[in-house]
C-alpha cells in the first residue's frame, strides 16, 4: 500500500460502535413505562376495593343520559359546523379582500380564544341584552343553556374545520385542476369529483383529531347548567364525595375517544386502499 493511499485510510472516519448496556435514555422510558403500569394496577385496585353496587344501581342511569347529552352536543355542533365551515373555508381562498379578511377575522377570533372564553361570551355576555333579544324575538334561543352551548360549539368547530378544508383543498396540486379544466369539466365537477376525494383523505385524521377535541372540550358545558357527562359527575360528586364518580367519567371519555380515534383508522385505511402496496 502506497504512502497517500494509508494517509487516506487513517482519515476514513469510523463507524460508531453499537451502544450496548442500559442507557440513561432507555433507563429512564423503562423507569416511566413501569410508572404509569403502576398506576394502572393501583387504579384498578381502587376501583375494586371502592365499588358500592348501591351507588352504580341508582347513579349509573344518569350517567348514561350524561353521555347522550355530550354525544349529541358534539353530533349536532360539529354536523352544523361542518355546513358553515364550507363558505368559511370559499371566503378564505377567495381573491375578494373583503371576503377573506372577514373570514379570517373569523378563523383568527375562534382558534385564538378559549372554548370555554366564547361559551361565557354567548351565554352570559350576548344573555345579557335581554330587551334587545326580545325585541327581535331571539330571547328565546339565548336564555336556554343547551342552545347556547350548541351555538358557540358550533362556531368554534366552524373556524378549525374551515382551516382543515382549506389546507386539504390546497394541498391538492394544481395541475389536478389543469387536467380537469383541459377535459371541459367545470369547476364545481373538478372540486365535486377530483379535488374533493383527494382533500378528504388529507383532512381525515385533522378531522379526527377536531372531533375528539370536541368531545374532551364539551365537559366546559357544565360550567354554565347542561348537565352532560361532566355535569352529571359533578352532581355526583356533590352528594356522594365519592372520587370514584371522577375516574368512571375519565374511563368513560377514554372509551369514546379510543373508539373515534380505531374508527378513523379504519376509515383511513379503506379510503386508501387503492394507495396501499
Amino acid at each position: 500500500m502506497s504512502a497517500a493511499a494509508a494517509d487516506v485510510a487513517t482519515k476514513v472516519e469510523k463507524p460508531p460502535a453499537i451502544p450496548r448496556g442500559w442507557s440513561r435514555q432507555r433507563v429512564l422510558g423503562y423507569a416511566l413505562v413501569g410508572l404509569w403500569i403502576v398506576l394502572g394496577i393501583g387504579m384498578i385496585v381502587y376501583l375494586v376495593e371502592a365499588w358500592n353496587s348501591e351507588l352504580f344501581q341508582k347513579y349509573a342511569p344518569g350517567y348514561i343520559s350524561g353521555l347522550g347529552v355530550t354525544l349529541t352536543l358534539v353530533a349536532v355542533s360539529i354536523g352544523l359546523g361542518a355546513v358553515l365551515s364550507v363558505p368559511v373555508a370559499y371566503a378564505r381562498m377567495s381573491r375578494n379582500r373583503t371576503l377573506s379578511s372577514f373570514a379570517y377575522a373569523y378563523v383568527y377570533f375562534f382558534r385564538g380564544t378559549p372554548l370555554l372564553t366564547q361559551v361565557f361570551l354567548i351565554y352570559y355576555g350576548v344573555g345579557s341584552f335581554r330587551p334587545a333579544l326580545e325585541a327581535v324575538g331571539l330571547w328565546g334561543f339565548f336564555r336556554e343553556a343547551w342552545y347556547c352551548a350548541i351555538f358557540s360549539f358550533t362556531l368554534n368547530t366552524a373556524a378549525y374545520q374551515a382551516e382543515i378544508l382549506r389546507g386539504a383543498i390546497e394541498s391538492v396540486p394544481r395541475g389536478q385542476w389543469e387536467g380537469a379544466a383541459s377535459l371541459g369539466l367545470h369547476k364545481l365537477q373538478t372540486m365535486w369529483k377530483i379535488i374533493l376525494p383527494q382533500a378528504l383523505i388529507v383532512a381525515l385524521r385533522p378531522y379526527g383529531n377536531e372531533i375528539i377535541l370536541m368531545i374532551k372540550g364539551s365537559a366546559i358545558v357544565a360550567l354554565i347548567t347542561v348537565y352532560d357527562l361532566m355535569g352529571i359527575t359533578k352532581l355526583t360528586y356533590s352528594r356522594t364525595f365519592d372520587f370514584q364518580s371522577y375516574v368512571w367519567a375519565a374511563i368513560i371519555y377514554l372509551i369514546i375517544v379510543e373508539t373515534l380515534r380505531h374508527a378513523v383508522e379504519w376509515i383511513e385505511r379503506r379510503i386508501t386502499i387503492h394507495l396501499q402496496r
